[in-house]
C-alpha cells in the first residue's frame, strides 16, 4: 500500500524553499531596476560629455615693400585679424629699430592714400599676405608741441620790439617821441591772441596721437615769426603815425577785436565738449550764450572769429604789415573752412546743409 506523502518531509521543504527563493530574487530584481529607471528619469537626459573645440586663429604676414625701389624690407609675421595698423608699426619698428612708427607711412597702393594708424589689419587683407608699401614721412613733431612753438614764438617776439631794444631801434629818438597809446593797446591785444592761442592749445583742444613732419613746423613758424617781426617793429618804431580818425577808430576797433577773441574762444569749447546722441557724434548748437549763435550761420565760425580779430588789429593799428598779414590769413582759413565744411556735410549731413563755411550768407 502506497503511503501518501507527507508535504512536512525534507525533500518537500526543499522544493518550497527553491521557489520561494526565486521568486524573492525575481522580485528583488524587479525593485531594483525599477528604481534604477526613476533615478535615470529624475536625473535627465543623459548627456554625452562635449567634444573640446581647438580656435584656430587665422595670422597674417605683412609684407613691407619700399615705395621706390620696390625691394621688400621686412616680413612682420603672426599679425592677428584684431591688430591695428598701429600695431604693425611697432612691429616693424622692432625689425627696423631706425622707423619710429610716426615716421612710418604705409599705403595699400603705389601711389595711393596713408593708411591711417586706427586702420584694422583683417579690413585691408585680401589674403593671409598683405603687402603695404613704406614711405619715409620724415622728422616729426607732436601737434601739442607744433602748436606752442609756432605761438610762444610771436609773444615774445613782440614784447622784444615793446621794450625798444637799442639793437632794433635808435634809443636817442626812442626817448623823444611819445608813444600813442594805441602802441601799448596794441601789443596789449596781440599778447592776448596769442596767449589764448597757448591757453586753449593746453586746456582746451583735444589733439590726436598723430604727429606732422617737422618740416611743417619750421615752415609755420617762419611764417608767424616772420611776419610778427615786421608787424611788431613798425607798430612800435618811434616814427609810428596813429590811425587817421583817431581814438574812435581805435576804440570801436579794439571793441570789436575782444568781442572776436572772446567769440573766438566760446567756439573752441563748445567744438571741444561735442554732445553725442548715442553712437554718434551731434554737432555742436548754439547756446544760451550769443556767441555760439553763429552756428546757425556758418559751420566754422571760429574761423569766422579769428579773420575779425586780425581785420579788427588792421583797423586799429592801420599798418600795411598786418593788413597784408591780415590777408593772407583770411584766404588760408578760408581754405581750411572749405575743407572742413566738407568733412561736416559728410558727418552732419542735415545740421549743416543749409550754412555757409565761414562767411555768413544771409538771403
Amino acid at each position: 500500500m502506497l503511503k501518501r506523502q507527507n508535504p512536512s518531509t525534507p525533500e518537500h521543504s526543499r522544493d518550497l524553499a527553491a521557489d520561494g527563493g526565486a521568486l524573492s530574487m525575481s522580485q528583488n530584481d524587479s525593485r531594483s531596476l525599477f528604481n534604477l529607471s526613476q533615478m535615470v528619469l529624475s536625473a535627465g537626459q543623459i548627456k554625452p560629455s562635449p567634444a573640446l573645440k581647438h580656435s584656430k586663429i587665422t595670422y597674417f604676414e605683412v609684407e613691407i615693400v619700399d615705395v621706390q625701389s620696390k625691394k621688400q624690407i621686412c616680413i612682420v609675421d603672426k599679425v592677428s585679424p584684431a591688430s591695428t595698423l598701429l600695431d604693425v608699426k611697432h612691429k616693424f619698428h622692432k625689425a627696423c629699430p631706425q622707423w619710429y612708427p610716426s615716421r612710418v607711412g604705409l599705403q595699400l597702393e603705389h601711389n595711393g592714400p596713408f593708411l591711417k594708424d586706427s586702420i584694422s589689419i583683417q579690413n585691408l587683407a585680401v589674403s593671409s599676405i598683405i603687402t603695404l608699401y613704406f614711405t619715409d614721412l620724415g622728422q616729426q613733431v607732436g601737434w601739442t608741441t607744433f602748436f606752442l612753438t609756432e605761438y610762444t614764438g610771436p609773444l615774445l617776439i613782440y614784447l622784444l620790439f615793446y621794450i625798444r631794444l637799442s639793437t632794433i631801434y635808435d634809443q636817442v629818438e626812442s626817448r623823444k617821441n611819445f608813444r600813442h597809446p594805441v602802441v601799448h593797446l596794441a601789443c596789449f591785444c596781440h599778447c592776448l591772441h596769442y596767449i589764448r592761442h597757448l591757453l586753449e592749445t593746453l586746456f582746451v583742444h583735444k589733439f590726436s596721437e598723430g604727429h606732422t613732419p617737422l618740416k611743417n613746423m619750421i615752415k609755420g613758424c617762419a611764417f608767424y615769426w616772420g611776419f610778427t617781426s615786421w608787424i611788431a617793429y613798425y607798430i612800435n618804431h618811434p616814427r609810428y603815425t596813429p590811425p587817421s580818425f583817431g581814438h574812435k577808430q581805435v576804440f570801436y576797433a579794439a571793441l570789436a577785436f575782444l568781442m572776436c577773441e572772446a567769440g573766438n574762444h566760446f567756439i573752441n569749447v563748445a567744438l571741444a565738449h561735442q554732445t553725442n546722441s548715442g553712437n554718434r557724434t551731434c554737432f555742436p548748437s548754439p547756446t544760451y550764450n550769443p556767441f555760439t549763435w553763429l552756428f546757425l550761420l556758418v559751420s566754422c565760425p571760429n574761423y569766422t572769429y579769428e579773420a575779425g580779430s586780425w581785420i579788427s588789429f588792421t583797423v586799429m593799428t592801420q599798418t600795411l604789415p598786418v593788413g597784408i598779414f591780415s590777408f593772407l590769413m583770411v584766404i588760408q582759413m578760408s581754405l581750411w573752412a572749405q575743407k572742413k565744411h566738407k568733412l561736416y556735410l559728410k558727418r552732419f549731413y542735415p545740421e549743416v546743409r543749409r550754412k555757409a563755411a565761414m562767411i555768413p550768407i544771409v538771403f
